[in-house]
């Protein structure tokens, strides 16, 4: 079949791009509608043109693996299809069912009119491979819905309802289906000979625009895009759509693009979006094996993380049960469930009627056989093993034989939680982060015993949930909080030598996490920290700084108190001088003469026993691919998406500068220090850690 296929519907030609799944804007379908266009054009019985996608799909942007290859760029070019589109003699309709995203977008907006589905929804998501529009779309989408619209959507990458689209004036006119609507406008059209409308011409809304909206646009970008490329590059782009010509300001687009498409950002992102994919592969999950339908669910406690997940659950339509032996602690927990929905409802996240909706799947209880319908049942009480071994006992004894047994555990043993119960084979690590309504990353937990079908059907929930799920296997902390106790120990040990709290933490934002590890510490609260840490045993060549433990005798717990490694104002943390005596007496006590640290060192001393532990989390097994390691610290623990995750991060700058790091680090901290095998085996052979593990 061929990538456009062409129709007559009277005097209307229809153009459909067929390219499956998503009828991305590979080189067939640019060469199929250049061909059709031509075709259209020089046929004097059609009168006018609608362009639409197969499949309930207009076109999802461009082929990713065309950018890399850079085949992207090959004639024809989607700006060439666009200005045959623009220099269209006769109306050209775009009728818009599901997404028209990026490249896909852009070809719309290349139109003369766009009519749309009501529930279809349009955007230009570049910025989140580190790219931006590169055919027009930030020219096209400022001149018809302004540049304030225009910034907002384009740097976040966020896609638009139709609704609002029309609101815009990025669409023209909402109808079901948008194929009869986009028929229907273009026989009005040509009725009414309507003056073709250029989007490149329009020119009303980017007219006399105060060029302080762009600087105060910028100063936000600062806050909240520390170090990116794109979205900096995409203010830029607006800002010319509206004060520069209009072939000026299409170049300067052009001129943005290639500079993004060349950067390390961009090919970092890229691997993230793969890497993304890759995750879901599990080795031995082939078709034979079938998920659990799951209908009804339940939560077992109705604190922050309980609440949570049980509107995780419920956004996604599926009716659960949350129970909490305390009536008293029941009613608080609905009670901030409810005010949680009406916070998502003020932010525009959803809307009355659906948060409604989902806050009546939510049914409060308060006994053990009220959970007996669920097909799974997530447990989300106090991180101690006895408490979680008691509920398990008890949930194992009222729920079906099919239902499986979810613990949310962030660090204890699967397996010795499954051995309280008759089904260890049911049982699995579900770790959502917080807020869970809000944090995408799922890591879920594969036990000694857990089956096939078990690890299935939490895969399945988490795609279901709209999360973004890596398996990992079974060990103190799993993946990610496996690795962060080398980060946070390495912190303190810096504080000895002579680093302060906002030194550490500056290098760290400047790397461009949200926070450094030490203002983490007091946003969880420094007592969290220490009764964590006093349940883990170190090996006898090991040791802990002492400086968390005197936080916390001094009261110094972090944000809830209003001191930690700071002192608080509200949120505001402000360096104490109190807590850097305190270090201070810590590193003569050891007999450690401190000195001046240089934040490349803090920096590697950081990050690099952090890849270190990532890659022995790699060899054990524990994770399947070094690619899941970056998902899980990207979106469970801000690392920088735009530096591709950890494990990306240390092989682009060089796996030898971890094994130097540990070589240097392990006679003073243990034997867990020295450099990870697998690290040594490949930079011995010139691999990286993609490449496998021999």
């Amino acid at each position: 079949m061929a990538a456009v296929d062409y129709r007559l519907e009277g005097e209307i030609a229809v153009l459909t791009i067929a390219n499956p799944p998503v009828n991305a804007l590979s080189l067939p379908v640019r060469e199929g509608l250049m061909q059709a266009l031509e075709r259209a054009g020089g046929d004097p019985a059609v009168k006018a043109i609608v362009v639409t996608g197969e499949g309930g799909t207009f076109a999802a942007g461009a082929d990713i693996n065309e950018v890399s290859s850079g085949l992207v760029l090959k004639s024809p070019i989607t700006r060439e299809v666009q200005a045959r589109m623009e220099a269209a003699s006769k109306p050209l309709v775009a009728a818009i069912e599901g997404v028209a995203l990026g490249g896909g977008f852009e070809l719309a907006l290349a139109c003369h009119w766009r009519i749309a589905a009501t529930t279809a929804k349009v955007g230009l998501p570049e910025v989140k491979l580190g790219l931006l529009p590169g055919a027009g779309g930030t020219q096209r989408f400022t001149r018809l819905a302004g540049p304030e619209a225009a910034l907002e959507a384009i740097t976040t990458g966020h896609q638009i309802p139709a609704p609002r689209a029309l609101e815009l004036g990025l669409v023209d006119a909402l109808a079901d289906p948008a194929l009869d609507g986009a028929l229907a406008f273009a026989r009005r059209a040509v009725a009414e000979r309507r003056p073709l409308r250029v989007t490149s011409d329009v020119g009303e809304r980017i007219r006399g625009v105060d060029p302080e909206l762009f600087a105060a646009f910028r100063r936000k970008l600062e806050a909240k895009a520390r170090g990116q490329l794109a979205p900096f590059r995409i203010v830029d782009c607006i800002e010319a759509a509206c004060t520069l010509p209009v072939e000026a300001a299409f170049a300067r687009e052009r001129e943005s693009f290639i500079e993004c498409r060349d950067s390390p950002q961009r090919k970092a992102l890229v691997h993230l979006f793969f890497a993304e994919r890759e995750a879901r592969r599990i080795p031995g999950l082939g078709p034979e094996v079938t998920a659990l339908p799951v209908h009804r669910a339940a939560v077992v406690g109705a604190g922050t993380m309980g609440g949570g997940i049980a509107m995780t659950l419920a956004n996604a339509g599926i009716p659960v049960s949350l129970l909490e032996l305390s009536a008293q602690a029941l009613e608080r927990g609905l009670g901030v469930v409810g005010k949680s929905y009406d916070v998502s409802v003020a932010r525009g996240s959803l809307t009355r009627p659906q948060a409604d909706a989902a806050l009546g799947l939510i049914r409060g209880v308060s006994e053990y056989p009220a959970l007996a319908g669920a097909d799974i049942v997530i447990e989300a009480v106090y991180e101690d093993l006895e408490v979680k071994q008691e509920v398990f006992g008890r949930l194992d004894r009222v729920v079906a034989p099919h239902a499986i047994l979810a613990t949310n555990t962030s660090t204890l043993d699967i397996d010795a939680i499954a051995a309280s119960t008759s089904r260890p084979e049911k049982v699995v690590g579900t770790h959502f982060f917080s807020p869970a309504n809000v944090m995408r990353l799922l890591e879920n937990v594969r036990g000694r015993h857990t089956s096939p079908q078990t690890v299935a059907t939490v895969m399945a929930l988490a795609k279901r949930l709209g999360k973004i799920a890596v398996l990992a296997g079974n060990c103190d902390g799993f993946i990610g909080n496996r690795m962060l106790m080398f980060y946070g120990a390495e912190a303190e040990f810096l504080l000895e030598e002579g680093a302060t709290p906002e030194q550490i933490d500056r290098v760290i934002e400047g790397f461009g996490f949200a926070m450094g590890p030490l203002a983490v510490r007091d946003l969880a609260g420094n007592d969290v920290g220490f009764q964590i840490r006093k349940g883990r045993r170190l090996p006898p060549d090991e040791r802990w700084s002492p400086i968390l433990e005197r936080l916390v005798a001094g009261g110094r717990l972090g944000q809830k108190a209003g001191r930690g490694y700071y002192r608080y104002e509200g949120r505001t943390r402000i360096p104490d001088p109190e807590v850097v005596a305190l270090i201070e007496q810590v590193s003569r006590e050891l007999g450690i003469e401190r000195r001046s640290i240089p934040d490349e060192e803090i920096l590697e001393r950081l990050l690099h026993p952090l890849v270190n532990e990532g890659a022995r989390i790699v060899e054990e097994g524990i994770a399947l691919r070094a690619s899941d390691i970056d998902i899980v610290y990207v979106n469970g623990y801000g690392f920088p998406a735009w530096r591709g995750g950890p494990m990306y991060w240390a092989e682009e700058a060089g796996l030898e500068r971890v094994i130097a790091t540990m070589r240097r680090l392990a006679p003073r901290r243990g034997a867990r220090w020295r450099p990870a095998p697998l690290l040594e085996r490949l930079v011995a052979s010139g691999r990286g850690l993609s490449s496998g593990l021999a």
